[in-house]
């Protein structure tokens, strides 16, 4: 067996399997007209009437007899000045290699000297900064022979998964024309980039959480996203914010047959995505999540010019963390019209938000600020006793007011107080505006 160092029958050629590019060539063209007559031509409108018929027929004498190609340098048609010939070139090299792209190469083996060689074992391997893929081992199955001047061909795929250097080693481990064991390693480095990258901005809203995604393009092609999809966690319900909502509903026939896809154009063309998200509620109570603050996400798939597919997962997208309540108190229910100086009720829910039971309480309207100022004051007894709450529970109960002034009116100062541990919770329900209707 000799090492690498030694003189070797075999050799690797690797080539990446990729769709061809289009060949542009992009050549000073001129228009026809400006050869045989200028600007001026069209102030006379005799001669300006003429002037088809004169070309007409200076085209018809050397469009098919122009052997010296004289005219290669005209502008026939307005597609030619986009300078594309209609030929395809093939990839001279590994190129730009892309994270979730599949890497593809063909890869043959050729035997250059003048004798065979027999009892090859081939292996190709894929070595990142973190692991080794194996690829390609023939060990259970060796390539009994290869002639002299011949190869042995085959192809590897490889999904990129990982950034920075890669390098594809190819071993071989054969015996000679002389019977002697050879062992033939070769590599290949290449790196792969980030196509793209994906930036977020989250921002609350009340009870609303809207995330903003803005998707750039690094890549020297065009992307063509068929799929932007943000996976919530099971937490959270998302919904994706458009601008042509109305025209996607009128369309949505027609849409869920071909979706057409999203133009991110290259060397930095960027495409923003908004999703507004809500967490999830069972009933009357939410979910138990308390310090959970994983929103989800994204799933993205996209082609190139030539329908390369690529595939990118991003990690998960974090949000303010979740601060839950242990109380919570909300309307279920109040009048449509609301007459001043006239008793009016509320249905109000008490929710708790803890394992463990809350109560007995008190409720009662802060007495903060003099009574001139309170536009809306309690109806009867100033404080209510509700009973306890079992953990994850909730209780209803209705509260009387009566409203002071007309036109739009605030409600605040709306405390509870847990007459067990003695602690009162300030402002359990967010501000709610009524309006107030004369007689």
């Amino acid at each position: 067996m000799s090492g690498a160092q030694g003189s070797h029958s075999l050799a690797f050629r690797v080539m990446r399997l990729c769709r061809p590019s289009f060949q542009v060539d992009p050549p000073l063209l001129l228009d026809p007209a400006d050869l045989f007559a200028g600007e001026d031509i069209l102030d006379d409108p005799v001669a300006a009437s003429q002037l088809p018929r004169l070309l007409q027929a200076q085209f018809s004498k050397n469009s098919h007899s122009d052997l010296s190609y004289t005219s290669r340098f005209l502008l026939h048609d307005s597609s030619d000045a986009t300078g594309l010939t209609g030929l395809l070139v093939l990839p001279q090299a590994f190129g730009a290699i892309y994270l979730g792209e599949t890497f593809c190469s063909y890869i043959s083996v050729n035997n250059s000297s003048n004798f065979e060689v027999r009892d090859v074992i081939i292996k190709a391997e894929i070595q990142t900064e973190r692991q080794r893929i194996l690829l390609l081992d023939s060990s259970k199955s060796p390539v009994e022979t290869i002639r002299a001047g011949g190869r042995y061909d085959f192809i590897v795929e490889h999904d990129v998964k990982e950034l920075g250097a890669h390098t594809l080693v190819c071993t071989a481990l054969y015996n000679d024309g002389d019977g002697e064991r050879k062992y033939l390693p070769q590599f290949f480095k290449f790196m792969v980039a980030n196509p793209l990258s994906v930036r977020t901005k989250v921002r609350v809203v009340k009870d609303s959480t809207f995330l903003e995604a803005c998707i750039e393009n690094h890549t020297k092609s065009n992307l063509f996203m068929d799929q932007v999809d943000f996976e919530p966690s099971p937490n959270w319900n998302a919904e994706i914010i458009n601008a042509d909502k109305r025209y996607s509903e009128h369309k949505s026939t027609t849409r869920e047959i071909f979706k057409p896809p999203v133009l991110v154009r290259s060397g930095g063309g960027i495409h923003k995505f908004l999703y507004q998200l809500k967490l999830l509620t069972l009933g009357p109570s939410p979910l138990k999540v308390e310090g959970s603050n994983i929103l989800g996400k994204f799933q993205i798939t996209w082609r190139t010019n030539m329908g390369e597919p690529g595939r990118l997962q991003t990690q998960q997208i974090l949000g303010s963390p979740i601060a839950r309540k242990e109380l919570e108190l909300h309307v279920v229910e109040m009048p449509d019209v609301i007459r001043l100086e006239r008793p009016f009720t509320l249905h109000m829910r008490l929710t708790t938000q803890t394992e463990r039971e809350l109560g007995p309480f008190e409720v009662w309207m802060s007495q903060n600020g003099s009574d001139d100022e309170k536009v809306v004051m309690v109806n009867g007894l100033q404080k209510m006793v509700i009973p306890r709450v079992e953990p994850y529970g909730s209780t209803d109960f209705h509260l009387n007011l009566i409203a002071t002034k007309p036109g739009v009116q605030r409600i605040a100062g709306i405390k509870v107080l847990d007459t067990t541990e003695k602690k009162a919770y300030d402002h359990p329900l967010a501000d709610l505006e009524i309006y107030v209707d004369l007689e």
